[in-house]
């Protein structure tokens, strides 16, 4: 049998070696999509440099405005595909990324929460009389701390899915806008 200062120190302990792990796996995730956002950007601008080069050289040798005009309408749309593949590319790695965050949070929420309502009935079993009001009290509280958790993390979600619907949404005008004005271009 355990003394009460035992337990509460193991269950510091627990519970500190728990934190650093979320902390490490929000470390090595943050990293891992950093260096993601980093590869899409340098590879975006290797593109880009290149396209721009080529293009530059084929504008240069256009031989009236007429032509001139017509090269640059063609550059056109595919400059604005690309730029719609790199806003999906961007947004499919933030989801990504907050996703794995979600999943790490509310595995170590629920082992916690494990960890606590353990820990507290263990308390409540060793707990001398006149205590129960006190444990009833910290049960209440451990209670109204998962459910405004659970409120928070139904919330970011929503708040994310309503971010990626409207990324989505402007992704998609900014497509179509590509797509009408790459017409008129050419008539110009």
């Amino acid at each position: 049998m355990f003394t009460l200062p035992e337990q509460f120190s193991a269950a510091t302990k627990a519970n500190i070696d728990a934190q650093l792990a979320m902390f490490s796996a929000f470390t090595t995730k943050a990293i891992e999509s950093v260096e993601k956002v980093i590869e899409l950007n340098l590879n975006a601008a290797k593109s880009t440099f290149e396209e721009s080069n080529a293009a530059v050289k084929q504008l240069s040798l256009a031989k009236d405005p007429q032509e001139f005009f017509s090269l640059t309408a063609a550059h056109a749309q595919p400059s604005a595909d690309k730029a719609v593949a790199y806003a999906r590319h961007l947004a499919t790695i933030t989801a990504g990324v907050q996703a794995e965050l979600t999943k790490t949070t509310e595995a170590h929420v629920a082992d916690t929460n494990r960890k606590v309502v353990a820990f507290v009935e263990e308390i409540s079993k060793n707990a001398p009389a006149g205590s129960e009001n006190a444990i009833a009290m910290l049960k209440s509280a451990i209670g109204n701390a998962n459910a405004g958790y659970d409120q928070f993390n139904k919330t970011t979600k929503q708040a994310v899915e309503t971010l990626e619907a409207n990324l989505n949404t402007a992704v998609n005008q900014i497509s179509q806008a590509a797509t009408k004005a790459t017409p008129r271009a050419k008539k110009a």
